[in-house]
């Protein structure tokens, strides 16, 4: 039953398989119906799209965003690619060595970023690109004077 809820084709087949019988997308499913097996009011999905193709990383997430609104909980989405950020999450926290340096509504973050290494890790992504260097978090802090 939980192998259908997370798209694995044939999971009677799949049920007995080892996982290097199975592809990247089937093994990060698997791990999602381990996850959703006891009914959890929050899910924390760490890194679920990494080594995995761009359709399979849609599907992952499409799937993760399916199964909160079916199962009703709450996902918190832990990851270091701002396009998955931009397309899934509500709200962000960014880290920088493990401490929060700015929590924003996802749009707010995106437009306006407060903090000078949020505006540093957003200004590195390549569609923000103005020169033939990227910016460094160093070069936000000296400009902050941080």
């Amino acid at each position: 039953e939980l192998f259908r809820a997370v798209g694995i084709p044939q999971p009677e087949v799949k049920i007995r398989s080892y996982p290097h019988q199975l592809s990247g997308g089937q093994c990060q499913r698997v791990m999602i119906a381990i996850a959703i097996a006891s009914n959890p009011r929050l899910l924390i999905a760490d890194e679920p799209t990494t080594a995995l193709d761009v359709t399979i990383q849609k599907q992952i997430l499409d799937l993760l965003m399916k199964l909160q609104e079916d199962y009703g909980m709450a996902l918190i989405l832990i990851t270091h690619d701002m396009g998955v950020v931009a397309e899934t999450a509500d709200r962000v926290v960014v880290q920088y060595k493990g401490r929060k340096m700015e929590e924003a509504d996802v749009l707010s973050l995106f437009e306006a970023p407060q903090n000078p290494y949020t505006r540093a890790l957003l200004s590195a992504l390549p569609e923000h690109a103005t020169g033939d260097r990227l910016p460094t978090v160093s070069d936000f802090f000296q400009q902050a004077g941080a």
